[in-house]
């Protein structure tokens, strides 16, 4: 079972930009072959940082709205989030351990 959120245009806010929490969020589609390779590492990472930073998945095929709306042009992009507003982006794969430096600067 899979600790990640999946994220819509429609819960978005709620889950993301209320959220009292850091939130990182995985944008990302099925087709995109580094992205399936970073899946991983979310996961793991949602496991780690449980109850720390609340872990999301975006599928910009399915939620394009917010996807532009935050000007996601190259995926996987990593955002993260701190007190509702873009804290940080990560564009490309990443490593788990980089994740990790930026996740606990948030904390």
């Amino acid at each position: 079972m899979s600790d990640e959120i999946q994220l819509t245009d429609g819960n978005f806010e709620g889950e993301v930009l209320k959220c009292a929490i850091p939130v990182l969020v995985d944008f990302w589609a099925p087709w995109c072959g580094p992205c399936r390779m970073i899946a991983p590492i979310i996961e793991e990472l949602a496991k780690e940082y449980a109850g720390k930073v609340k872990v999301c998945k975006l599928n910009t095929d399915e939620c394009p709205d917010t996807a532009a709306k935050y000007s996601i042009s190259a995926i996987p992009t990593i955002l993260l989030f701190k007190g509702g507003k873009p804290a940080q982006e990560l564009v490309g794969l990443q490593q788990k351990e980089a994740l990790k430096r930026h996740l606990d600067e948030l904390l």
